[in-house]
């Protein structure tokens, strides 16, 4: 898997000072809001006639709604916020063995016939054919085009483009946006309310939500901890990115390691990870009932079964004296019970004192000091349920086996 020297390579390539990377003993959750650039992320587009019906029988959640949006309310009509929305949709694509491959947060494009003119009078011209972009890995982008191209696009009506050097991935995130609902709610209220046609700025070209062009801020399609998600014209300054608030990805990085959410192949496996152990299904990226698609066979049959015995679970490296270590676990390594010696899980990401395990669920919960890392006898391994956990992933095998 890419690992230890994925992440070194995001470390060094990273334009920001790592003395910007807040300190995993610090909380982020005290941080407010930040927004960073996603560098390690990339942008192609879907167009053709054919688009949704090829990604539907492509990816592993439903598209469909991507090419039915629904109106936005009065608040949010205004010439840079389209009338009309489709939340975007997160969604993962498999080998034909039901093997993560890659990831994609889908958006549709803004258009033009579904947004007010400048005046606010009325709709723009004819909106041409449906586009469909995706914020995806930018380190496998050239290998994911590939594959679409020559593997599956076959005789499908879609055209297929990397769009990297036009758009940029970004994510906003921090407590204060996303833990505190009323604090959200007031978020939205603001970002819904400035614009032509708003209460503020009348003559401003972008909301707080959005821009000119109708690419605005969304709720992260996995969890709404996780804050705001969107892609944005690289020569544009996304709404709400004030210059002292944005900050390293290495901090976003941190934010998804609090809440247990591992994203791309760098930390999911390539040719490798089963979905539902790495918590697709929890993070709303797999549809149970939309029909057929690559790799469904052994989604839907370990769905159905009930018992995943792994998962991956977020770490906490301590010393013996209780002290968190940073820097002295990388990805790979395995965690062990600590009287017994057996394995229980391997590290798949690290980063300061913070990390991702692929865990035996019977043996990852009893306790602080009952695992270890194999070579590494001083350094105790906490697991952390995370609170979006639902409970019945904490049931036995046994009991998952008789609730069946």
């Amino acid at each position: 898997m890419l690992g230890f020297k994925s992440y070194l390579r995001f470390l060094k390539s990273n334009s920001c000072s790592r003395r910007q990377l807040f300190s995993t003993q610090t909380p982020l959750q005290s941080a407010g809001p930040m927004a960073s650039l996603l560098k390690t992320r990339s942008v192609i587009r879907f167009k053709g006639p054919e688009t949704i019906k090829f990604l539907q029988g492509l990816v592993t959640n439903d598209v469909r709604s991507l090419d039915d949006p629904q109106p936005a309310g009065e608040n949010n009509t205004t010439p840079n916020m389209s009338a009309v929305v489709a939340p975007p949709v997160y969604a993962a694509m498999l080998t034909p063995q039901g093997r993560f491959l890659y990831d994609f947060f889908l958006y549709r494009a803004p258009r033009t016939d579904e947004k007010l003119d400048r005046t606010g009078s009325g709709p723009g011209p004819d909106p041409g054919e449906l586009e469909i972009y995706a914020d995806v890995e930018g380190s496998v982008v050239d290998e994911l085009l590939a594959t679409l191209k020559s593997r599956y696009r076959l005789r499908s009506k879609v055209d297929i483009e990397n769009v990297a050097e036009d758009f940029s991935c970004w994510q906003r995130f921090g407590g204060n946006i996303t833990e505190d609902s009323s604090t959200s709610s007031q978020y939205e209220s603001e970002a819904n309310s400035i614009g032509w046609g708003g209460t503020v700025d009348q003559s401003g070209v972008s909301s707080s939500q959005g821009n000119g062009l109708g690419w605005h801020w969304n709720k992260d399609p996995r969890l709404s901890c996780l804050g705001y998600r969107a892609i944005f014209p690289s020569n544009t300054t996304p709404p709400l990115v004030e210059a002292d608030k944005e900050t390293d990805e290495g901090n976003y990085l941190l934010w998804r390691l609090e809440k247990g959410v591992a994203e791309g192949p760098t930390e999911i496996a390539k040719g490798e990870a089963i979905p539902l152990e790495y918590n697709l299904a929890g993070l709303n990226a797999i549809s149970f009932d939309k029909g057929c698609y690559i790799g469904q066979e052994l989604v839907a049959r370990t769905h159905h079964r009930g018992v995943i015995r792994k998962r991956l679970i977020p770490l906490r490296f301590f010393d013996d004296n209780g002290k968190e270590v940073e820097q002295k676990i990388s990805p790979g390594s395995e965690v062990i019970e600590r009287e017994s010696r057996k394995k229980v899980g391997t590290v798949t990401t690290a980063l300061g004192s913070r990390g991702f395990g692929l865990l035996r669920l019977d043996e990852a919960f009893k306790g602080k000091d009952s695992l270890s890392v194999k070579g590494c006898d001083d350094v105790s391994v906490e697991t952390v349920r995370p609170e979006w956990w639902p409970s019945e992933w904490f049931l036995s095998n046994e009991d998952r086996s008789t609730a069946a």
